[in-house]
């Protein structure tokens, strides 16, 4: 096995905190993982973690190690992006996350026609409505909506996405059309809620007269799962708050219709977080110029309220 790959192996096993966590990531077994760590130990001639049977921690020789490993790494990676960008021709993995819906209905339609440009590149695309973490998932991009918490990462942003309150006429007429988020409380209506493990308390945040304003919304329906609160809606079960690109179609059927209309959503961004070091891989700067140059304007002209 190359030096490199072992120093790689070490990086992930430091960062995730497990070996079976970084083989997996890695795409490599457990015994493999090990065998890595136990060599690059024996060249280095010390510790590089302490192992119990239930928990591996990084030691002093190890924490030390992974900054130095970090840079060696960065430095590869900095050489082969120069020769690659020579050549103009970009080979290797690139791994992408995407919420559910900004991944099937935007990102992942894209992904054929780039992979056909570049024959030599693969996609793991990741899909989920969770946050991720690109440091520790060891992703290269990640498209969001919303906004980052982490200011040390890069944001390349794509579009200030229209948001909508919907609901289904049959919602509509059982429990009667919400004028504005005060209707929303005080008439205690079903509000579909997009909630993931360790969220805050949800809130919508409107457009009032006086600017705008959160409006803490509640109800039975919960999922992770942006799809399943349209699900829902489509259903007559509640109100969801969605992007417009999301429901364009149900908009223009009439299956889904706007409520609330005295204080619209604020519009929310889309946008692309990347590391630095990543932005320098000729193919993460392909993939991320190539897809958002094909979704931005489709996600700005989605709203059929304006035909």
């Amino acid at each position: 096995m190359s030096y490199l790959d072992n120093v790689r192996t070490f990086v992930r096993v430091y960062e995730l905190g497990s070996m079976s966590a970084a083989g997996r990531d890695l795409r490599i077994s457990p015994a493999v993982t090990s065998a890595r760590i136990s060599q690059l130990e024996d060249h280095l001639g010390v510790r590089l973690f302490q192992r119990t049977t239930r928990s591996l921690t990084a030691t002093e020789q190890g924490s030390a190690f992974y900054r130095g490993a970090m840079d060696i790494l960065e430095a590869v990676e900095s050489a082969e992006a120069q020769i690659v960008s020579i050549t103009e021709n970009p080979k290797g993995s690139l791994y992408v996350a995407a919420p559910l819906g900004v991944g099937r209905r935007l990102i992942a339609p894209q992904v054929p026609a780039f992979l056909a440009e570049y024959p030599e590149v693969s996609v793991r695309l990741r899909l989920t409505d969770r946050k991720v973490d690109i440091t520790t998932e060891g992703l290269d991009l990640a498209f969001f909506l919303g906004q980052p918490e982490d200011s040390n990462l890069r944001i390349r942003k794509i579009a200030d996405v229209p948001r909508v309150l919907c609901a289904a006429p049959a919602y509509i007429a059982a429990r009667g059309m919400p004028k504005d988020g005060a209707a929303l409380l005080s008439e205690a209506h079903e509000c579909l809620n997009l909630r993931f493990p360790g969220a805050t308390e949800f809130q919508w945040r409107l457009i009032t007269e006086e600017g705008p304003k959160r409006f803490r919304v509640s109800g039975r329906y919960e999922s992770d799962d942006g799809d399943v609160l349209t699900d829902w809606a489509l259903g007559g079960h509640g109100i969801a708050l969605k992007p417009v690109f999301e429901i364009a179609e149900h908009l223009r059927s009439g299956a889904l219709v706007p409520v609330a209309l005295g204080t619209p959503p604020e519009p929310i961004q889309m946008a692309c977080l990347f590391t630095h070091r990543r932005r320098q891989d000729p193919k993460t700067r392909l993939f991320m110029e190539f897809v958002i140059d094909r979704i931005g304007d489709a996600v700005r002209d989605a709203d059929p309220r304006d035909d």
